[in-house]
C-alpha cells in the first residue's frame, strides 16, 4: 500500500491503546503503526474521534490536562482532524436518518457518527484502521484493516 497516496482514518482505539495501555498485547504493532502514519502517512481522524478519547480519558485528567489533549493532540501524532479540531467549530448538524441507515446495518451509536463523518469527509483512498476494523467492513465503502493487517500490507 502507497501510505503517500492513502488516507488512513485512525479509531479512537488505537490513540487509546497508546495512551493508556502500555502493557496491552497490541501496544507495540499499535506504536509501530502509530510511528509510520506519522512519518510516511496521511493520517486523519474526527472531531468525533478526539471528543471520545477526551471523554474516556476525562476519568484520568483534570480539565486542564483534558484541554491540551484536545489542543495538542493532533501534533502529537501528525495527523488532521476532520472537519476541524478548533475548540470553537461548531458540530454539524446531522440528519437523524442518515445515523439509522447506519445503525440498521448493526452499529454502535458511536460508530454510526464515525461512519458517517467518514463518508462525508473522505473520498476514495481512505483506508480506515481499528482494532475493531470487522465492526465498520459492512458499514463502509473505504478498505478497513486493523494495524497489523495495515503494517503487513505496507511491507509488500
Amino acid at each position: 500500500m502507497d501510505t503517500k497516496k492513502t488516507t488512513v482514518f485512525i479509531d479512537t482505539n488505537i490513540f487509546v491503546i497508546d495512551l493508556r495501555y502500555k502493557d496491552d498485547v497490541n501496544f507495540k504493532i499499535n506504536r509501530s503503526f502509530l510511528d509510520l502514519i506519522a512519518v510516511k502517512g496521511r493520517g486523519v481522524t474526527s472531531i468525533i474521534n478526539l471528543l471520545e478519547l477526551c471523554g474516556i480519558l476525562s476519568f484520568n485528567l483534570n480539565q486542564r490536562q483534558i484541554t491540551e489533549l484536545f489542543h495538542y493532540f493532533p501534533l502529537r501524532y501528525t495527523i488532521d482532524i476532520i472537519p476541524s479540531n478548533s475548540i470553537d467549530f461548531p458540530l454539524p448538524e446531522i440528519a437523524v436518518k442518515d445515523i439509522m441507515e447506519i445503525i440498521y446495518k448493526k452499529a454502535s451509536f458511536g460508530d454510526a457518527l464515525i461512519a458517517h463523518s467518514i463518508k462525508e469527509h473522505l473520498k476514495e483512498n481512505t483506508v480506515f484502521v481499528s482494532w475493531d476494523a470487522a465492526h465498520f467492513k459492512h458499514l463502509l465503502s473505504v478498505k478497513t484493516m486493523t494495524p497489523k493487517e495495515f503494517l503487513l500490507s505496507t511491507q509488500r
